[in-house]
């Protein structure tokens, strides 16, 4: 096999980058771990649930998985999905080892939902999934629990916005600690948290100050001063762990490992050795500003970030260091890719590429992403699989969607999911064959006013924190955040806003999304037929009902001794909900009544 390109150096030019090949981690390494110790048929519905894995109780001749996930990771930053500029040879190596799913999008454009969909197989419209504030409950399945069930041990080293804290314990065997002891403890998180410095560039000078120390109406431009060692991440110490796993552990049982990485997420930070790869200068091919019949929120989070006062080269410098943050990502892979052969785990571990979603990185004048929006720059991921037995270099290009790997890994590890899903195993693709020719991706966004409990930032008064507008701009301007749902085939694009400017696109003459043709007459059959089509979509996907039934009759009935005093009903949290669930006169229902009023004929 082929060996990965890495490098241990502190500093590595373009030459170094793409030239060398792989020199060992001793060196990177030596200063963040001690020595190691010794060593998916349904081809002609939308919506069918998929068919049940295979059984398989034992271990041994189970592969391991390795689930290596970048935030934020859009599927044209990669050379190996058509882009002519980056630098990203161990993606492209690995897409050359194994499959590339060349048109895979997610079921939810943030985090949170993203996430939820992909460990279940459900999308967001099943159980709610639709903030950074609900996650996977006890109550609810999802794929590493499947795995330790069935005898994986789970490592999880990375973020989170997947499980709630209560599904921990029976899901994942350990998280972000190896051997008792935690992962990281540096400062740099690279999460772009709140309250954390930098990421913006005050009147367009750069700015690093606390950010007490700010001018509160910066623009949200997410560009640093400070850029951070390679080996001064989290993302490193997660990567660094995980190998450590490859290291030592025993092969009595199988094992996966979640690498939920940051980077790219904003702030556009590569490390050290990583910025410059990529010049302003070549970035030719934005999505441009002030395009007609898009979707209201995009102008305004351009004046709620303060993006309108920046000139129009400052997109093109957020996108190459967001390709340097890509490339940053690379080295990371390739440090993973490198420690399984090193370990010998290369031939009986199944290595998976995914994101969670796109960014906008400096698309129509945007940076980071938006929960309601649904272009392909949010939407479409790579997706690559380099399994043991797969062919290498198969490709497909037929639409497939994120949570087909949790149907995959399922398949991968001989167990049967006991929850009704939607994802397809994509093993099938990973051994050559290809893929379903009518088959559509959805995705769903955005959340409504009667469901307050959605909405982010209800407490947060720091006007200079980096996410500050984001979370103000969804509590003023609620239907800027409403709900929106997709339907994706390799031609169209139907995006349905019940609240605001819906959309249609045409892909033959129109692939970056610039000409939106929602409404005209010559089009008119196409809508319909997208409309159609994702009606019965939720037709067939929504309220799935548990697995476990109810008795209809009653329980044995044993009067209690003394009657308790009813117990007051709860009362929200102060200042739990936005601002406009406060205000006077507000209901839920109310709010449920005036949406629909709306819609009625």
């Amino acid at each position: 096999m082929t060996t990965p390109n890495t490098t241990n150096t502190n500093n590595i030019d373009r030459r170094e980058f793409l030239g060398l090949g792989a020199m060992g981690l001793a060196g990177v390494m030596a200063g963040a771990l001690s020595p190691a110790k010794a060593a998916a048929q349904n081809a002609r519905q939308d919506s069918q649930p998929a068919a049940p894995a295979r059984e398989n109780a034992g271990t041994k001749s189970r592969p391991n998985i390795i689930l290596f996930m970048p935030d934020e990771l859009r599927a044209d930053a990669l050379a190996c999905f058509g882009n002519p500029l980056t630098k990203t040879p161990n993606f492209d190596l690995l897409a050359r080892q194994g499959a590339r799913f060349q048109n895979c999008h997610v079921q939810y454009p943030v985090c949170g939902g993203s996430r939820c969909s992909l460990l279940t197989g459900w999308p967001a419209c099943v159980r709610g999934h639709r903030s950074l504030a609900y996650f996977l409950r006890p109550d609810e399945p999802n794929l590493f629990r499947y795995l330790k069930q069935s005898g994986y041990d789970v490592f999880w080293f990375g973020k989170n916005d997947a499980l709630a804290a209560q599904s921990f314990h029976d899901s994942v065997t350990a998280w972000n600690h190896v051997d008792g002891k935690p992962v990281t403890g540096r400062a740099w998180t690279g999460a772009g948290g709140g309250g954390k410095a930098g990421g913006g560039r005050p009147g367009g000078k750069s700015s690093a100050a606390p950010a007490a120390k700010r001018p509160h109406d910066y623009p949200r431009t997410f560009i640093p001063d400070n850029f951070p060692e390679r080996t001064a991440t989290d993302d490193y110490q997660h990567v660094a762990a995980a190998i450590k796993i490859l290291e030592h552990k025993q092969q009595d049982r199988p094992f996966c490992i979640f690498l939920p990485l940051t980077a790219p997420h904003p702030p556009y930070e590569p490390p050290q050795g990583f910025r410059g790869l990529h010049k302003p200068a070549d970035i030719t091919n934005l999505r441009p500003i002030g395009l007609p019949k898009k979707p209201d929120y995009i102008d305004a989070i351009r004046k709620e970030y303060r993006l309108d006062r920046v000139p129009p080269e400052t997109f093109r410098e957020v996108r190459a260091l967001y390709y340097d943050f890509v490339s940053y990502s690379d080295w990371l892979l390739g440090q993973v890719m490198e420690a399984m052969e090193r370990t010998n785990h290369a031939s009986d571990t199944a290595l998976f590429v995914f994101s969670d979603h796109g960014d906008y990185a400096g698309d129509y004048g945007l940076t980071e992403k938006w929960t309601s929006g649904l272009e392909d720059p949010l939407t479409h991921v790579p997706v690559l699989a380099r399994v043991p037995g797969g062919k290498p270099g198969s490709v497909c290009r037929e639409m497939t969607e994120l949570y087909d790997v949790m149907a995959t890994c399922l398949e991968l590890a001989g167990v049967t999911a006991r929850h009704t899903h939607f994802a397809r195993s994509l093993m099938p693709q990973i051994h050559g064959a290809p893929g379903d020719p009518l088959r559509c991706a959805f995705s769903e966004g955005g959340y409504n006013e009667y469901e307050p409990q959605c909405f982010e930032g209800e407490n947060n008064n720091d006007q200079a924190a980096l996410y500050y507008p984001k979370q103000h701009l969804q509590n003023i301007q609620p239907r800027a955040i409403s709900r929106s749902a997709m339907i994706r085939t390799p031609e169209y694009k139907l995006i349905s806003r019940p609240q605001g400017q819906s959309e249609l696109y045409i892909y033959a003459d129109d692939p970056q999304e610039l000409n939106n043709r929602y409404g005209e007459t010559s089009v008119a059959p196409i809508q319909t037929r997208l409309q159609e089509r994702l009606l019965h979509w939720y037709q067939n996907v929504a309220g799935v009902a548990p697995m476990d039934k109810d008795p209809r009759g009653f329980p044995r009935y044993t009067p209690p001794p003394a009657p308790p005093a009813p117990a007051a009903p709860p009362k929200p949290a102060p200042g739990s909900l936005p601002a406009f669930a406060k205000a006077p006169g507000f209901t839920i229902p109310g709010a449920v009544k005036r949406i629909f009023d709306k819609e009625s004929p």
